[in-house]
Formats: C-alpha cells, structure tokens, sequence
C-alpha cells in the first residue's frame, strides 16, 4: 500500500472518529474533490480541539493557535509544528498532532487557500480564547461563529470554485457555515454551560437563538441555489438537512437526532433525483 493511500485511509478514519456530521458527505465526494475537502475539514478539527481543550490554560491556547497562524502563513515544515506541539504531547488528540499529515492530504493546488483559511481560523479563535468566549451583543456572536465556522463555508466555496469552477456568494457562505455552529451551540448549551461558557449574547432566551440559526440556515439554502446538481450539491444539503432536523428535535425537547433519523436524512438528499 502506497504511502498516500495510506494517508487517505488513516484520514476517513479520522473523519469517522471526530466528525457526525461531515464523515458522511465527504466519504460521498469524488477522488481529488474528497481529499481537498478532508484535509481542510481536519485541519479546522486540529485547530478546534485546541480551543475547546479542558485542561490547557487560556493563554496557552491563544499562544498555540497564533503560532499555528503565524506558522501556516509560511512555507509549511512538519519540524516546526512538531516542535511547538512537543511539550503538550501527552494532552492534545492525535488529529492536533497530526496537523501535518493532513495538510499534506491536500491537493497542491488548492493547499494555499486551505491553509490562509485555517491561519485566519486560528488566529481568531486565539483571540476569543483569551477574551474567554464572552459574548454580549449579536455583533460578538457573529465575529465569533464567522472565525469557527463561517470561515469554513468560505474554504469551502474557494474549493468548490478550484474543482469545478462553481461560484458561489461567499457571504452566503459564511451563513452555511454559521448556521451549523449556532445549531452546535443549541446542542451543547448544557455542556457549554458546565465548563462556564455561554455563546449567548445577553439577554438572549432558547427562541433568539433559535431565530438566529434559522435564519443562517435559511441563507444558506440560498446558497445552495447557485450550486448545479451532482456530488458538491450533495455535500452541502446533507449537513444543512442533518442542522434542519436537529433543530427540530432540539425544539421538540430531545438533545439530538436518533441514528434511525440520521441515515434517513442522508439516504432522502441522496437518492433525491
């Protein structure tokens, strides 16, 4: 087995073990299309177990995520994140330690934009580790789901556009991606709320939040609409329809989806003609 299928493999086990949401769809993606879209998924991942780490100090993590801006913001060399890594080993997961490993799953001719993405990401995320994740207004709210998440949507739109020349409104893209993590912070609330961290601006009662997400998510259908049928159009309905039905169990008074559902909602996108 060559050493890039053996990358390939170790990386959709990877995306088994750390993503519900997006394993799914991007398993579905043609070859080229679905190792650009894992590496920049788990290269997000990497940078996002560094921010929600329970047992790193907050000014660690900012320390660690701006080095990791700072470093992917160069020619990338393995040595140099290994090194920065090194002494919090013991602590970070493996799909952080193997940082390296999926920038090169990348496709080299989309790796600069996947890497100017997750820079930014980090940076940002840096940012909002020191100031503690504290929200207070809607403006907060969407500086910090733009620097998670909807950073995303725009890595996804500039792969898309690499692929096969789809354009797509990126600040439509920015909602997809906003949309999924405001349906993530319904989800976690309690969680959140354990660890003393509330992404609720203040003032804000379930229903705003709910607004709010509803919203994103119905901006990011519009954003769907530019996209022509085939495999990329598939990608971005499943997750989208996966947020649609957790919201609507979420409303219901269930703390997610059933399994049964999932696979429901994936095969209707799916086989949809």
């Amino acid at each position: 087995m060559s050493k890039a299928t053996n990358l390939h493999k170790s990386a959709k086990h990877m995306l088994k073990e750390t993503s519900r949401t997006f394993f799914i769809p991007i398993s579905l993606l043609p070859s080229g299309l679905q190792e650009a879209v894992a590496s920049a998924y788990l290269c997000m991942r990497a940078i996002d177990e560094i921010e929600d780490h329970h047992q790193l100090p907050l000014e660690t993590k900012h320390n660690l995520l701006h080095s990791i801006s700072d470093i992917l913001k160069k020619p990338f060399t393995n040595k140099e994140v290994m090194a920065l890594f090194h002494p919090y080993d013991t602590l970070l997961p493996e799909v952080t330690l193997r940082l390296g490993d999926w920038i090169n799953l990348c496709p080299p001719t989309i790796v600069e934009k996947m890497l100017d993405a997750t820079s930014t990401m980090a940076k940002g995320m840096g940012d909002w580790a020191l100031k503690e994740w504290v929200i207070h207004t809607e403006e907060d709210l969407n500086e910090y789901t733009f620097y998670v998440a909807g950073l995303v949507g725009v890595m996804l739109s500039d792969i898309w556009k690499w692929y096969d020349d789809v354009e797509t409104d990126k600040e439509l893209a920015v909602a997809f991606g906003r949309g999924l993590q405001s349906v993530n912070i319904l989800r976690n609330r309690a969680e959140d709320f354990e660890r003393g961290v509330n992404f609720f601006p203040d003032g804000w009662e379930l229903e705003d939040m709910f607004k709010y997400a509803r919203r994103n998510l119905e901006l990011a259908d519009v954003y769907m609409e530019d996209i022509k049928p085939g495999p990329i159009l598939n990608f971005c309905k499943i997750p989208i329809a996966l947020a649609h039905g957790t919201l609507d169990a979420l409303m219901e008074g269930k703390e997610k989806m059933g399994r049964a559902a999932v696979i429901e909602i994936v095969s209707r996108v799916v086989n949809k003609k």
